[in-house]
């Protein structure tokens, strides 16, 4: 059990650098910025208790929002990601069955299972995300736009991670 906390330390350092030290700073087109800090929460284990995720968003929304200066936009999103997580999960896999300290990852959802997962779970994010930023209907389509953009932006570098970091399953001889 420490080992997964350890795991989990780690990794919730090493995506915050990442996303503060070296994505934020480069924006592709202007203004796409992919998110990968959200993997901490895509990843952290099914059983989980709900009160745990939630309080563990906050606290990485708050990190992102110290670095950023962005007042509560990220920790508003990512609590909204955190909170969406247990329905997605129950949506796209209410016949899986999942181990304690089990992560979803794409050895247990299998590819298109995990990019389903994630792209729900980024939508949502960025959704809140962009629409609390510009806090305005008035450009509702330019918004969601800039919203699906980024999705995609985020949900290749999050599977980029992910691929880079999952260890192949052992064949079968």
């Amino acid at each position: 059990m420490s080992n997964l906390y350890v795991k989990n330390s780690i990794r919730f350092v090493l995506l915050i650098l990442f996303q503060v030290l070296v994505l934020d700073q480069v924006h592709f087109g202007g203004y796409v910025i992919p998110y990968v800090y959200i993997l901490f929460i895509l990843l952290l284990p099914f059983d989980i208790p709900k009160s745990l995720l939630l309080f563990l968003a906050f606290g990485t929304g708050l990190t992102i929002d110290f670095f950023g200066n962005t007042l509560g936009l990220h920790t508003a999103a990512l609590v909204m990601l955190a909170f969406s997580r247990p329905g997605v999960l129950r949506l796209y896999f209410k016949k899986t069955e999942f181990l304690s300290g089990e992560e979803p990852g794409i050895r247990k959802l299998g590819f298109m299972g995990f990019v389903k997962y994630s792209f729900s779970l980024i939508l949502i994010h960025h959704l809140a995300l962009f629409y609390l930023e510009f806090f305005s209907l008035r450009y509702f389509f330019t918004t969601f736009e800039h919203a699906l953009i980024n999705s995609l932006a985020s949900l290749t570098g999050v599977m980029i991670l992910v691929m880079l970091f999952t260890k192949p399953n052992k064949r079968k001889r």
